[in-house]
């Protein structure tokens, strides 16, 4: 495990790089109101509206997770022609991150899920979205983008966010982690079903337990470490990649590296909200592995990072300087 001066380099080595972000965006909005009376139209509640709010999603979290980190982000994705690709635009841009590599087309829609509270509590949620892979003209056009900075860039790591919204295909996940391996640079993967077994080679794969569990036919049977072994190693067998992070929620995370297994448990959190602790999960993992942390110093920052935005409403970014202070109290 890090000493004090360790997590401190660790975290003032974030400033100095550039993460590739490559996936789906979206915007996560937010509608808060009171629900005090049921509608005389139908046995659905009246929500009185009191405040409305807009958050980037998807991979434009990771991206504002990066920043928020202090390094340098650069995202990659497909968005429609529409309002919604303004304002996720125009929200980007207010938070310091670059939308210039994100790829408009008149085909597309851009996702955004919107969810409506009272009182804190979720009572629906909207989703305008399309997932239709890209059309091969957009296609070709976001490859060749993809390739040409990756080679001019040449940033310290590639996070690939899959939300199964179109954007990453098998061949283009295949097309990426081919040429990141050539010129030697590291990608992390947050995964989705349905291109679950399609990251061979990547250098950190990270799913959720459910994940793992819907594409292991039900395994592993418990939270029981050596039941998680066994699936790990399972996938490990399916799906050559170097490291596996495993997220658990409130039972902590799980880590696969060179054979060797490590486990934490979960902080005690007042939890107000999980959306968007997966995002800053990945981000933590690849700043730290492209940083050289070792496995335990790895595992341990970003459980913790998962836990404190577990703290907040909506999808946020972690706060770095909360981080250091967090890891610096648990860890050392």
């Amino acid at each position: 495990m890090a000493t004090a001066a360790q997590l401190k380099k660790l975290f003032a080595t974030f400033k100095h790089m550039r993460v590739m972000v490559i996936g789906d965006v979206m915007v996560d909005k937010y509608v808060y109101g009171n629900a005090d009376r049921i509608s005389p139209e139908a046995p659905v509640p009246v929500i009185e509206v009191r405040n409305a709010a807009a958050h980037p999603g998807g991979a434009a979290n990771v991206a504002m997770n990066i920043r928020s980190l202090g390094a340098t982000p650069l995202l990659f994705s497909v968005i429609g022609n529409d309002h919604d690709a303004i304002l996720l635009e125009d929200l980007l841009t207010e938070h310091k991150v670059s939308a210039k590599h994100m790829l408009r087309a008149d085909e597309r829609i851009t996702t955004s899920k919107m969810r409506v509270l009272a009182r804190q509590h979720q009572l629906l949620r909207i989703d305008h979205e399309m997932q239709d892979a890209l059309s091969p003209e957009t296609a070709e056009q976001f490859d060749a983008q993809v390739a040409q900075a990756l080679k001019r860039n040449k940033p310290d790591v590639v996070i690939l966010e899959d939300y199964d919204k179109g954007v990453l295909s098998a061949s283009r996940i295949r097309m990426i982690i081919d040429l990141c391996n050539q010129l030697e640079i590291p990608v992390v993967v947050d995964p989705k079903k349905a291109h679950f077994f399609s990251y061979h080679g990547c250098t950190l794969f990270k799913p959720n337990i459910r994940e793992l569990r819907d594409s292991l036919s039900g395994s592993p049977d418990s939270l029981d470490t050596p039941d998680l072994k066994v699936a790990v190693d399972a996938l490990h067998a399916l799906l050559p990649h170097e490291i596996t992070l495993l997220t658990l929620g409130e039972h902590g995370m799980f880590l696969r590296h060179h054979k060797k297994s490590y486990r934490v448990k979960a902080h005690l959190r007042s939890i107000a909200d999980v959306s968007g602790a997966g995002d800053t999960v990945i981000s933590v993992a690849a700043l730290c592995l492209a940083a050289g942390a070792d496995a335990k110093t790895l595992l341990s920052v970003c459980n913790i990072a998962g836990g404190l935005v577990c703290e907040q409403s909506g999808v946020v970014p972690v706060d770095a300087a909360a981080l250091l202070k967090e890891s610096l109290r648990l860890l050392v």
